[in-house]
């Protein structure tokens, strides 16, 4: 790789966890801030130390990778307002979809009281006649 001066430079590996869950270590986080100029990617503030996340541009869920060209440096309150917010989104998402492409559970099954009896003899036509007399 050439510089600016004109001399040359060893390449660096790109990093990428082996788990989606995998640290990300302290040589790649500082990768990372210098390439953002050590400010928060959503809001351009300046990161102090203890104040710093580290978001994934492409979010793992949706297909994203945990490695280091997929990161990016954000300031901790604002990361944790974003991930409130893409989290509700996502379960308002989740609610439509089971709403649209779910079976509907059906209701109770109706069925008769039995300590009822089926039918009231008073309630048909004549039947308040006696008609044997």
């Amino acid at each position: 790789m050439k510089l600016a001066s004109g001399t040359t430079a060893r390449s660096v590996t790109e990093w990428h966890g082996a788990t989606p869950d995998a640290a990300i270590p302290e040589r790649v986080k500082i990768r990372i801030l210098l390439r953002y100029r050590g400010k928060c990617a959503l809001t351009g503030k300046r990161l102090l130390p203890g104040e710093i996340d580290y978001d994934h541009i492409i979010a793992l869920r949706d297909g994203g990778l945990h490695c280091e060209s997929n990161l990016r440096p954000v300031w901790r309150e604002k990361h944790r307002e974003k991930t409130a917010e893409e989290n509700s989104e996502r379960g308002k998402v989740n609610r439509l979809q089971r709403k649209h492409f779910l079976p509907k559970p059906k209701g109770k099954i109706p069925s008769r009281k039995f300590n009822q009896p089926r039918f009231d003899n008073t309630k048909f036509i004549g039947a308040e006649h006696d008609y044997d007399t």
